[in-house]
């Protein structure tokens, strides 16, 4: 049997985490803790009017570590790492919520939200509609899809369903295939990963090939 990729890996883990976590709180109790609609943020619309005024549209995100690099920075502040970057210009945050392979924490995107007025993405390994209600709960405007981590159905399913709880939805791809796929969504946002998540080699190339073919609108 052929040894798992590091994407199948963590993929395989968050399935173990996301039956832990179900245990331990209902989806019931979830949607009891979501916040009103209308203090969502508009993670898409941001984006979409940074690009409208002819601005840079900058994502910047609040990350502890990786499996590539190992501890990125010892001296982790999440809330005062947002404050810096709304305070210099970016757009949207993104931060990290995977414990065992990033160090994220739920709690990191909490204290990052409270810190300033930016609208945040939940970085994470969405696998299942259980982690949509949990983003929902901690307050994210936008979740990541990543292609490679799901088949088409998952993917369609998940990207509707986020839709429905009012989040909106970055698709992540690597590849030609992977792009033909994500644009069978509805999704404006679309991200190229320069990083094959299942090897973590990384090539700029990737971009400078997808990006001529991605539609103006996305």
């Amino acid at each position: 049997m052929p040894e798992l990729t590091i994407l199948e890996k963590i993929v395989a883990h968050k399935h173990v985490e996301i039956a832990a976590a179900k245990v331990k709180r209902s989806l019931t109790d979830l949607e009891s803790m979501y916040p009103a609609a209308e203090n969502m943020r508009g993670f898409a619309a941001a984006m979409q009017a940074r690009v409208a005024s002819r601005q840079p549209a900058v994502i910047a995100e609040i990350k502890k570590a990786s499996p590539s690099k190992g501890l990125i920075r010892a001296d982790f502040q999440p809330a005062q790492h947002a404050k810096d970057y709304a305070e210099n210009g970016a757009t949207c945050l993104s931060v990290l919520t995977d414990r065992d392979y990033f160090q994220g924490h739920d709690d990191y995107l909490l204290a990052a939200r409270e810190a300033c007025v930016l609208p945040v993405i939940r970085k994470d390994f969405i696998v299942d509609h259980y982690q949509l209600a949990e983003s929902r709960a901690l307050g994210a405007d936008c979740v990541l899809l990543i292609v490679a981590a799901l088949d088409q159905q998952q993917l369609i399913e998940l990207a509707i369903h986020a839709m429905e709880l009012n989040l909106d939805v970055l698709v992540e791809i690597h590849s030609q295939s992977e792009l033909e796929r994500a644009l069978d969504l509805k999704s404006p946002l679309l991200g190229i990963n320069n990083r094959n998540l299942h090897t973590f080699e990384t090539s700029l190339e990737t971009t400078l090939e997808l990006a001529k073919k991605i539609p103006a609108d996305k």
